[in-house]
């Protein structure tokens, strides 16, 4: 009977921090700042809760930069038709989305253009828009 009162307390001391690992989206990204990315792939994570794609991009000077974009959760991806091969380093794609609040170079994506030129959703959690 000890163990239910220290796992009670246990889960109230790891709930802010589970809070904190998943994030809303208005709590990091502004819907009020769109973004349209291309460039060349430079490392793709697969893992809970988003998938992080890096990508190359090359800013109004013609110099790079590498922009984190976060997409959906990779089960959702995969029922929309992702596979983990779906984008590679070294590949070119367009991705368009929404900024970071803080002005990083950091996006949610909504859709992304792949390689062969389809538009998929990226599992965005932007809602509506």
């Amino acid at each position: 009977m000890k163990a239910l009162p220290l796992a009670f307390a246990l889960s109230l001391l790891l709930a802010p921090m589970a809070a904190f690992a998943h994030h809303s989206f208005d709590a990091e990204f502004d819907r009020n700042k769109p973004v349209k990315l291309t460039g060349l792939v430079t490392k793709v994570e697969w893992g809970n809760p988003h998938i992080w794609v890096f990508i190359d991009v090359k800013d109004d000077n013609g110099k790079l930069a590498n922009w984190g974009v976060e997409g959906g959760a990779p089960n959702a991806l995969f029922r929309n038709g992702w596979r983990k091969d779906s984008l590679k380093v070294g590949d070119t794609v367009t991705v368009e989305g929404f900024r970071a609040k803080d002005d990083s170079l950091r996006a949610n994506a909504n859709r992304v253009t792949l390689p062969d030129g389809r538009r998929v959703f990226a599992g965005s959690s932007a809602g509506g828009k």
